[in-house]
């Protein structure tokens, strides 16, 4: 069983905790930054940060190379990531045995967002911050996204501001809000982890030129809109404690014990083999290489391409490495539905080669539909059709949102959340269950219990109207992005 990582409030300072961050939720008023002032400093910082990103082939990627010995992908640093195969067997999903390449990354890096007080209001400090593989270049980060590699500064460029509120938060007199690892991507990584973090500093703290503080409010509204929080804060916003609970939440249909349980039977009797070897061995497996690119035979998954970056606001100027380019756009959707009136969302056990704990909890969908286009049509993804055919009333939340851009090029999913009536049997297969959003918020206060994938929709469900056991809750539905940010209405998607 994963362990109890969270640093957080003692019980009798919950409830205070929780009613500060739902004031920040609904705030409308006090904020440090207009609504409007947002967007004119986000259109400013995206003129500060151009950035150029220039596909190479691999002869010319500078830094890297292709290791005599095992043809892995590696930094001569010896740090960083590399680029490795893998070789997977399991009973999960319609194939059963694979190879592909993966990126190994053992490095634990920290995300780290900060909150204080401005005005008697919370407000979260963000970071607007460029990635090579994004694809408006600058997006919404946390405070701090770093690695091990970046803050140890192997590449010799700049300090990471603020990074000493994560690494010594108490010696500084800040208070630990959420401190626990949290697992990526575990198809595209191998066993990769972070250390998300949310902290509690003050006064002294102000915002450089690329960090703003926003309400909750704001960023809750921010995440209805097209590649614009990234996925980094998106992970680490989920791990906020849940304000939404009053002190006698309604109950689930199962217990927090029996969905623990759950968890760890899928964990014990899920089979599967992942087992790292040579990239070398994976060619001729459906990969192959060329000049520029690794690829799937059949043009499906992703590729691994080499690119060259110039950017004149990171801790270097340029730089080149790889970069995982998925093929199609995927779609992540959660199913939601009330039973007995509270509203449960509908999650996958989920095996994924790269997960350090074999599953981890997935949305109800996650997937790329063109992966499965030469599969027969009972291995599509159950639940798929559902979503695909689901009217315009009941979807809660739906936005397009890039994925890591620092190590993905281009990789966006549709994320959804789709509220279903009573045509959706509380009795689902046994590798699902239906859980509440509080279970959710209690089962993140846990090293890898909740993927990234849902994690993002976690962050996502607690700013829809009414999601939370039932009742009226700060936040909003999809109409109503323009009332709650009037500076931001709902036709100013942020593609650019």
């Amino acid at each position: 069983m994963p362990r109890l990582n969270a640093t957080g409030p003692t019980p009798d300072t919950d409830a205070l905790l929780a009613a500060r961050l739902a004031v920040s939720a609904s705030a409308d008023g006090g904020e440090a930054m207009s609504d409007v002032g947002f967007f004119a400093w986000l259109d400013e910082r995206r003129r500060k940060h151009s950035q150029e990103v220039r596909r190479t082939t691999f002869a010319e990627l500078s830094g890297w190379h292709f290791a005599p010995d095992t043809g892995d992908l590696e930094h001569r640093s010896g740090r960083f990531f590399a680029v490795r195969g893998l070789r997977v067997r399991t009973d999960f999903g319609p194939v059963p045995e694979w190879s592909q390449p993966i990126i190994r990354q053992p490095e634990i890096g920290i995300l780290g967002l900060a909150v204080r007080e401005i005005n008697g209001v919370l407000h979260c400090l963000m970071q607007a911050k460029s990635e090579p593989g994004n694809v408006n270049g600058v997006q919404l980060s946390p405070t701090v996204q770093a690695t091990k590699s970046n803050y140890t500064r192997v590449h010799g460029g700049s300090s990471v501001p603020y990074l000493d509120c994560f690494r010594e938060p108490r010696a500084r007199g800040h208070r630990v809000l959420a401190d626990v690892l949290q697992s990526e991507q575990g198809s595209w990584f191998f066993c990769k982890r972070n250390r998300n973090m949310i902290v509690e500093v003050g006064p002294e703290v102000e915002a450089g030129e690329d960090f703003c503080w926003l309400t909750l409010r704001q960023v809750n509204g921010l995440l209805h809109y097209e590649n614009l929080v990234n996925m980094d804060a998106r992970t680490v916003l989920s791990c906020l404690p849940d304000w939404h609970h009053a002190a006698r939440p309604a109950p689930g249909i199962h217990s927090d014990v029996a969905v623990r349980s759950w968890i760890t039977t899928q964990q014990s009797e899920r089979e599967v083999s992942a087992a790292l070897l040579p990239l070398r061995e994976v060619e001729g497996r459906g990969w192959y290489r060329t000049e520029d690119r690794i690829s799937h035979e059949r043009g499906l998954f992703f590729s691994i391409v080499p690119v060259d970056v110039v950017s004149i606001r990171r801790e270097v100027a340029s730089w080149s490495q790889p970069l995982l380019e998925p093929h199609g756009t995927g779609v992540v959707a959660m199913l939601m539905r009330r039973i007995d009136g509270v509203p449960h969302c509908l999650v996958h056990a989920r095996v994924e080669p790269g997960y350090v704990d074999v599953v981890e909890l997935g949305p109800t969908v996650q997937c790329t539909p063109e992966n499965y286009a030469h599969l027969p049509a009972d291995r599509r993804p159950r639940f798929l059709d559902l979503v695909e055919a689901a009217r315009s009333e009941q979807i809660l939340f739906d936005t397009v949102l890039s994925e890591e851009g620092g190590r993905f090029l281009f990789a966006q999913n549709r994320y959804l959340i789709v509220e279903v009536d009573d045509g959706i049997p509380g009795d689902v297969p046994d590798e699902y269950r239906w859980v509440t959003l509080r279970q959710l918020g209690e089962l993140l206060k846990y090293s890898h219990y909740l993927n990234v994938q849902a994690r993002t929709l976690v962050a996502a469900l607690r700013t829809v109207t009414g999601i939370a056991d039932g009742l009226p809750v700060a936040g909003f539905g999809l109409q109503d992005v323009g009332r709650i940010l009037p500076g931001m209405g709902a036709g100013r998607a942020d593609h650019r």
